[in-house]
């Protein structure tokens, strides 16, 4: 019973990613991250396939084995949790924009101190 429910979630999840890395304000790698857990727990197969991906599998490996993130991809997060807050202080305002921006601050400077 639970294999089916670990797969499907790994399918959500799978699909969230895709959308995430499509559509510039949505978090996609942790979604690819969700469903490689939840596919090692249904399907060993098509965990495997992702993490031999060409272009993905490199950091979903270097994340199950070192927690570690590139400087790129900790760069590009950081600037697009930046565009984030802006858009959150111009669209909501002061404030509640405040917990949103104290939010990604936090996931900021956690997203920092990761191993590269």
């Amino acid at each position: 019973m639970a294999r089916p429910l670990w797969l499907a979630a790994g399918a959500v999840f799978f699909a969230l990613g895709w959308i995430g890395l499509i559509m510039p304000m949505m978090p996609g790698f942790v979604f690819l991250l969700l469903s490689v857990l939840c596919f090692a727990r249904s399907n060993p197969a098509w965990e495997r396939w992702m993490m031999e991906h060409p272009t993905y599998g490199p950091p979903l490996r270097d994340w199950r084995e070192r927690r570690a993130v590139s400087r790129k991809a900790k760069k590009s997060a950081l600037l697009f949790m930046m565009v984030a807050g802006g858009l959150a202080w111009w669209m909501i305002g002061y404030p509640l924009a405040i917990f949103s921006i104290a939010i990604l601050c936090a996931v900021a400077a956690w997203l920092w101190t990761r191993p590269e």
